[in-house]
C-alpha cells in the first residue's frame, strides 16, 4: 500500500511539473499577444490597412491573431454580427488558454490527500507491528513514524507549487483576456466608424 501511494505521488508530481512548464511556455505574453500584431493593429486605421494586419497575424499565429483574422474576415457583416462572432471565438480562445489549469487544480486537492492516505496506511502498519512485538524498540517506532510522515510532507510539497502555479496562471489568463478584448474592441471601433453614435 505504501509503495503504491509513493508511486501515485511521484506520478502526480511529474504531471504537475509537466503542466506547469507547458502552461508557462504557452502563456507567455509574446505567444498570446505578439508585439508585432499589437504594433500593426495600432497602425490599422482604415480598411485599407486591414490586409497588412492580416498578413502580420498569419505570420505570427496566436490567440489574438486568430481573433483579429476572424474580425477582419467578417467586416462585410454588420457590427453586431461581427462582435457576436468575435465574442464566441474569444470564449474558445480563453478555454484554450485555460487548458491544463484544471489539472493543476486537481493536483492541489489530491496531492495532500494522497500524502494523508500514505500516512494513515503507514501508521496502521507501524501500530500493527507494535501490537505484535510491543514497545521494546522505541528507535524502530520513531523511525517508522518518521517514514510515514514523509508521505504527508511529499504531498504538501507537490501541492504548494501547483497551487502557486494555478493561481498565477489563472490571473495571467484573466489579464491576457482583458488585453485581447481591449485590442479587438479597438479594431472593431475603427472599422465601423459610422456605428460609434449608436
Amino acid at each position: 500500500m505504501g509503495e503504491l501511494i509513493y508511486i501515485l505521488l511521484g506520478f502526480t508530481s511529474v504531471v504537475g511539473l509537466a503542466f506547469i512548464v507547458e502552461r508557462g511556455f504557452m502563456l507567455r505574453w509574446s505567444k498570446v499577444v505578439p508585439p508585432e500584431i499589437a504594433r500593426s493593429m495600432a497602425k490599422c486605421q482604415t480598411r485599407d490597412d486591414v490586409k497588412t494586419l492580416c498578413r502580420v497575424c498569419e505570420l505570427k499565429p496566436s490567440p489574438l491573431g486568430r481573433l483579429l483574422l476572424l474580425a477582419a474576415g467578417n467586416l462585410d457583416h454588420s457590427k453586431a454580427d461581427n462582435v457576436d462572432a468575435l465574442q464566441t471565438a474569444a470564449r474558445h480562445e480563453i478555454v484554450r488558454l485555460e487548458r491544463g489549469l484544471v489539472v493543476l487544480e486537481i493536483i492541489v486537492g489530491i496531492a495532500p490527500l494522497l500524502g494523508l492516505v500514505g500516512t494513515i496506511a503507514g501508521m496502521m502498519t507501524v501500530f500493527g507491528d507494535v501490537g505484535q512485538t510491543g514497545l521494546n524498540d522505541a528507535a524502530k517506532l520513531a523511525a517508522g513514524i518518521a517514514l510515514i510522515l514523509r508521505a504527508t510532507l511529499i504531498g504538501l510539497l507537490i501541492a504548494i507549487p501547483s497551487l502557486i502555479a494555478w493561481s498565477y496562471f489563472s490571473k495571467k489568463v484573466e489579464v491576457l483576456a482583458v488585453e485581447m478584448e481591449a485590442l479587438c474592441g479597438e479594431f472593431i471601433r475603427r472599422q465601423y466608424p459610422d456605428d460609434r453614435k449608436h
